[in-house]
């Protein structure tokens, strides 16, 4: 048993020129995760930490430079649970937090679950969270592409063009190199580029004492109908986590994670004996097998062993375990 952490920041299509951006953002976001448990910091305040990393970072669709819906509005999604005692804490539609992870930790440790919208404002100004404007989470483009319509091709995932799937990858090698080995474009830029908006954000940890958090966030389908929840909130669907077995996020179209309640699934099979690595790649496989879906999840069983694996052409992600010097990165 071991110190470990693992993020991805989505599931969907990413364009070669983008790898390089894709993979800088989990990197960073697995640094600062990492730096809280070598200090001694609980596998919670880890996964916050990290996802709130990647909430920040415009490039995904979490928290700041989150899509918008039909009109207009950036609605947040965040959820979080402790493996110890099994607590939940999670948010939906809120639009005035800028970070709905730190929302989540203050709903975990409340008698609370789930609070959703005006609810779960009011809840983060009790609990001392200060509340920003709902446009500080929307950046120029965002707001530029939701006036014009969102579209293929506009470096955002769009629900009406299709999704192209791939058999389950689950490969730990690197990427390969981008088209014109260029440098990552502006911050601001998007880093997926498919059917459906998969940027939702998570991390998993392990912490000195063998304690396992989970936790995910996103904005959900660019476009989406105003209160449109998918499963990033949702415990079991887009996150789990228990000592006993291990904690797991996940990315990509929500509804079919929520049909097949895919977290848990994944989480379990760790009891039956599946490495895991075999515990991602057997979820994925169900998820494109049983409900027709797509994306992807990451994995640490509870001794911080890493497991992985999509059915869409890439996942950004990262991870880091004890005797690493540098977290290994890729898409």
């Amino acid at each position: 048993m071991g110190l470990a952490l693992i993020v991805h920041g989505g599931a969907g299509d990413i364009p070669l020129e983008r790898y390089a951006a894709a993979r800088a953002g989990c990197q960073a976001a697995a640094v600062v995760g990492w730096r809280v448990l070598v200090a001694g910091g609980s596998a919670l305040d880890a996964v916050q930490a990290a996802i709130m990393a990647l909430e920040d970072n415009p490039s995904y669709n979490a928290g700041t430079g989150a899509v918008l819906t039909e009109d207009g509005h950036a609605q947040l999604d965040a959820g979080l649970m402790d493996g110890a005692a099994l607590d939940v804490g999670a948010v939906t539609g809120v639009e005035r937090v800028k970070n709905p992870i730190a929302l989540a930790r203050a709903v975990l440790a409340s008698p609370h679950v789930l609070l959703a919208g005006p609810g779960a404002e009011l809840f983060a100004q009790r609990a001392g969270i200060a509340l920003c404007a709902p446009e500080a989470l929307v950046t120029p483009a965002q707001r530029a592409r939701w006036r014009r319509g969102y579209q293929a091709g506009d470096d955002v995932n769009v629900e009406s063009a299709p999704e192209r799937l791939v058999a389950v990858t689950d490969t730990h090698e690197p990427p390969p190199a981008s088209r014109n080995g260029a440098l990552p474009g502006a911050p601001a830029d998007l880093v997926h580029l498919d059917g459906d908006q998969h940027g939702t954000v998570g991390a998993v940890a392990v912490d000195a004492h063998g304690h396992v958090a989970a936790g995910a966030s996103t904005g959900g389908i660019a476009a989406k109908h105003p209160g449109r929840v998918g499963d990033t909130p949702l415990v079991g669907a887009g996150f789990y986590a228990d000592d006993e077995l291990g904690g797991v996020s996940s990315t990509g179209h929500g509804e079919d994670f929520i049909r097949l309640l895919l977290a848990h699934r994944a989480a379990a099979s760790l009891a039956t004996g599946h490495s895991a690595q075999a515990a991602a790649s057997a979820a994925i496989r169900l998820l494109g097998e049983r409900a027709g879906g797509h994306g992807g999840l990451i994995l640490l069983d509870r001794a911080g062993r890493v497991g992985y694996a999509r059915n869409t052409p890439a996942m950004a992600h990262a991870f880091i375990v004890e005797g690493m010097g540098t977290p290994f990165d890729g898409v």
